[in-house]
């Protein structure tokens, strides 16, 4: 009898502990845009296919108008750092980050993908258009 109130203790304190009132499972930052109309659960279990999927439509038939879209996964889930701008995948805050070390699962895809959603004015794409000087210095360079 000792025994089972013993183990209904220990069980009645591991319940309470803060470990379980917060939940075993990663802290997921929540999206800024609409709900997927799927569910989010839909997403969680599928969204590497989903990907995966989307990514062959793009590269192999140039379908460039797809559903699952890195870029606009990483618009809408965009977690700020302490400086109010999106944080990078480099970030452990980085919406994909949370589950990916949680699972310890490797995030390979921001190798070649933008881990950030692109600011609406970006100075690499607006290029400089050199004056007349820059330009006579730059063909005095090379020889021209």
């Amino acid at each position: 009898m000792k025994r089972l109130l013993v183990i209904l203790m220990l069980l009645g304190g591991i319940g309470l502990s803060p470990a379980f009132a917060q939940g075993l499972g990663p802290d997921i930052p929540k999206a800024t845009g609409q709900p997927h109309p799927e569910g989010n659960l839909f997403w969680r279990m599928n969204h590497m296919r989903l990907l995966q999927h989307d990514r062959d439509l793009t590269m192999h038939n140039g379908d460039r108008h797809i559903q699952a879209s890195l870029k606009t996964c990483v618009t809408c889930h965009a977690v700020k750092g302490a400086d109010g701008k999106p944080v990078g995948v480099d970030n452990p805050k980085h919406f994909c980050r949370v589950c990916h070390d949680y699972a310890a699962v490797k995030i390979d895809c921001f190798m070649c993908h933008n881990s950030k959603p692109e600011e609406k004015t970006q100075a690499y794409l607006k290029p400089k258009i050199p004056d007349s000087k820059e330009l006579a210095a730059y063909l005095k360079e090379t020889g021209q």
